[in-house]
């Protein structure tokens, strides 16, 4: 009798960032640039990168693929909020909003490992610089370039099935623009406790693994560069990591504290607060960040620019 007063939740309702129409219908504007931009800066990056004999190296075949992270992720996002906001309602079916969940956490575990694999590279680069073409060659590139992808895919069946092994049947309000898993979890109908610890374990698994080798690398490297006789030397070995070093800094500080830094009852927007951050902003600066003093995509693009369109 008391499994059939149960009713199973079909869908949710997000409560998105405000209910004020005309302050959703300006957010829809500005997201919808925002959205644009980071589509097209990402897609500039891999099409250079494509075009260009010059950057067909391991740095620039990994930021290819962080782009393709980034385009992924966003358009998991973005759009349905795109539509949530012009429609003024923010209802979800179950089902889309498991496959959000299971996309969102699949591109952000992906990007944690590719920031690792990225930061890797710039250790053999400048430490290693003999055996550097042998120890990133084209073989090995692809090897970790799939292993991140991989990761990302298999280590997200894990927080999407943890989460949606407990019964839903109401409340169905999120207080959320997304389908976040933190913030769906509340509403399990069940104790999520060992839920809660396994998802802990595996966030850390994936967060701090990747940034032990984030920092062990820069570690080195900046022991390295310390060691140089030349200006010049340092300044060119520091000036292919910092852009990374930001980077990672913004998209760890934020998922981390999301993920991994218990949160009050008394701040209940704030989950919302940080994943405008690491959903909207973050993926629009990437590109900026490596490319605002990249030259080697600068005269990438300025290749492209002067081709004749009819040639």
């Amino acid at each position: 009798m008391e499994s059939t007063n149960l009713t199973t939740v079909t869908e949710f309702i997000l409560v998105g960032l405000t209910n004020h129409r005309k302050t959703q219908i300006g957010l829809f504007v500005i997201i919808l640039i925002i959205y644009s931009l980071t589509i097209l800066e990402n897609l500039v990056i891999i099409v250079l990168v494509q075009a260009d004999c010059r950057l067909h190296t391991p740095m620039y075949f990994f930021l290819m693929h962080l782009s393709g992270v980034e385009i992924s992720y966003v358009t998991s996002t973005l759009p349905q909020m795109l539509a949530h906001l012009l429609a003024g309602n923010g209802v979800i079916s179950f089902t889309r909003c498991a496959a959000q969940m299971y996309v969102i956490l699949s591109m952000g575990s992906a990007e944690c490992f590719l920031l690792g694999v990225m930061a890797y590279d710039r250790y053999l680069a400048i430490c290693h610089p003999l055996i550097y073409a042998v120890a990133m060659d084209r073989w090995h590139q692809m090897q970790l370039a799939l292993a991140s992808w991989a990761g990302g895919f298999l280590f997200s069946v894990i927080y999407v099935a943890c989460t949606y092994c407990h019964p839903f049947c109401g409340p169905n309000r999120i207080n959320h623009f997304i389908c976040e898993l933190p913030v769906v979890l509340k509403l399990a109908c069940a104790d999520t406790r060992i839920t809660e610890s396994v998802i802990f374990v595996v966030a850390a698994l994936i967060l701090l693994v990747p940034l032990s080798v984030v920092l062990t690398s820069y570690g080195l490297i900046l022991s390295s560069v310390l060691q140089m006789k030349t200006t010049a030397g340092r300044r060119k070995a520091l000036s292919t990591c910092t852009s990374h070093l930001v980077v990672v800094t913004l998209f760890y500080g934020t998922v981390m504290s999301m993920y991994m830094i218990p949160r009050s009852g008394s701040a209940p927007d704030r989950d919302k607060q940080i994943s405008v951050f690491y959903t909207v902003i973050t993926p629009l600066l990437n590109p900026i960040i490596y490319t605002l003093r990249n030259k080697d995509v600068h005269g990438a693009l300025a290749k492209v620019l002067r081709r004749p369109v009819l040639e």
